[in-house]
């Protein structure tokens, strides 16, 4: 063989190297290239899923702070009906309460006797005790003692049984309201009965009996007392 054969070979085999090493380096950058592309898919995926995550976190907080501020308004709204109700009920019972006046003052004697004698036969039906006590304003002493054996008589009719002792009180409740005692204790009219021990009262006071109304018209439950009292 001679230089010209061994020179063509020569290139043949370089010519083979070359084209195989252009091979494998076209398959290197192929597969680099592909393997880029996942690797640049799979970032853009996670950060994608970072800004979705991201975004929900941000869209619950503001569902829950709508949420926080739509139970504030509503409990702001709340309060005030309710303060609304309270004011009208305290304006309806102050009214009341000056109406009631009007029953037990001085220019309304025969009809406010008639109503201390139904108060007393309705406590001691209440209490159905044969010797109770009786207290009543100073005013309403006279008054008192004028329908008093009345009041027994129509008991004892009512309960068939025989006329109880009362003994009016020397401890007199509140007098009415007025300007001079403001923020005193007061009694617009009415009495209180209660058995000899104490145990049983019966609070019939104008007063208790508008405490009642009141409270069987609203809806809370204001609650009693500790003892055995009742009110009617």
């Amino acid at each position: 063989m001679n230089d010209a054969d061994v020179s063509k070979q020569i290139q043949q085999m370089v010519r083979f190297i070359r084209q195989e090493a252009e091979e494998k380096a076209n398959e290197i950058s192929v597969s680099a290239e592909e393997e880029f592309n996942i690797e640049k898919l799979q970032l853009v995926e996670a950060e994608k899923k970072k800004i979705r995550q991201e975004y929900e976190r941000k869209e619950k907080q503001v569902d829950v702070r709508k949420k926080i501020e739509y139970s504030m308004q509503l409990n702001a709204s709340r309060i005030k009906v309710l303060q609304a109700q309270d004011d009208l009920v305290c304006s309806m019972k102050e009214a009341a309460s000056k109406d009631l006046l009007n029953v037990s003052h001085h220019h309304n004697h025969h009809i406010y006797k008639k109503l201390l004698q139904a108060l007393i036969v309705q406590s001691l039906l209440r209490l159905k005790e044969p010797s109770v006590l009786l207290r009543c304003r100073e005013d309403d002493v006279s008054l008192v003692e004028d329908v008093l054996d009345a009041a027994k008589e129509e008991y004892a009719e009512k309960a068939q049984v025989h006329a109880p002792e009362v003994i009016v009180d020397q401890i007199y409740l509140p007098p009415a309201p007025s300007h001079h005692n403001a923020h005193g204790p007061s009694c617009s009219g009415g009495v209180v009965l209660a058995s000899r021990d104490g145990k049983i009262v019966c609070e019939n006071t104008l007063d208790a009996r508008l405490e009642v109304v009141f409270r069987k018209k609203l809806p809370e439950n204001l609650g009693s007392d500790g003892g055995k009292s009742v009110a009617y």
